[in-house]
């Protein structure tokens, strides 16, 4: 089992020393197919040049001691943004998302089944969040109970139902003079 504390500690100094946060380590996958997920973000957003500095300074950092008795195998590395629909792991992250919109994806427990609920998260403490629900409604949630989160990218306002407005012909649309400048011909 691989100690991702361990993978994190070791990794924070090197991207920080770029200028850039770690937002989240993840190893997915088993066996030849092990993908080693490193998110990492600047204020303001970072571009594909902090990504590539960053895999660049990562990569020799993982095949260094500690680092190489802990990811033992083979495995790839992945280094990436955490994207604009961001994964919600940790209090910080939660915090960080105060005011946006999110979808949470809850753990079944005995009296309860799995539920997908999503919602403005108004406050983030240390042990769970607040969510104002889009029916209107609010909910505290413990991180314990929590299977999955991120935030929701929203493109904007939605067009209401039958309003699509179609583009208006001028007055001289039929008329071939209205596209022409109508100026003299100077020999």
């Amino acid at each position: 089992m691989v100690d991702i504390e361990t993978v994190v500690r070791s990794v924070e100094p090197v991207v920080a020393a770029l200028g850039l946060s770690l937002y989240d380590v993840e190893l997915v996958g088993s066996g030849r197919a092990r993908v080693l997920r490193v998110l990492v973000d600047r204020p303001g957003g970072i571009d594909l040049d902090g990504i590539a500095a960053a895999t660049e300074a990562v990569s020799p950092a993982l095949d260094r001691p500690p680092l190489d008795s802990v990811l033992a195998g083979p495995y790839a590395l992945e280094v990436s943004s955490p994207g604009v629909e961001r994964p919600l792991r940790t209090a910080a992250h939660f915090a960080d998302a105060v005011g946006e919109t999110v979808v949470v994806k809850t753990r079944a427990t005995e009296d309860r089944a799995v539920r997908r609920v999503r919602g403005v998260l108004d406050r983030a403490a240390e042990s769970g969040f607040d969510l104002t629900l889009d029916d209107g409604g609010t909910e505290h949630l413990d991180y314990g109970d929590v299977a999955q989160a991120r935030t929701v990218f929203e493109w904007g306002p939605q067009p209401k139902r039958g309003t699509t407005k179609k583009p208006r012909k001028s007055a001289n649309a039929n008329s071939r003079s209205a596209n022409f400048s109508r100026e003299p011909v100077r020999p």
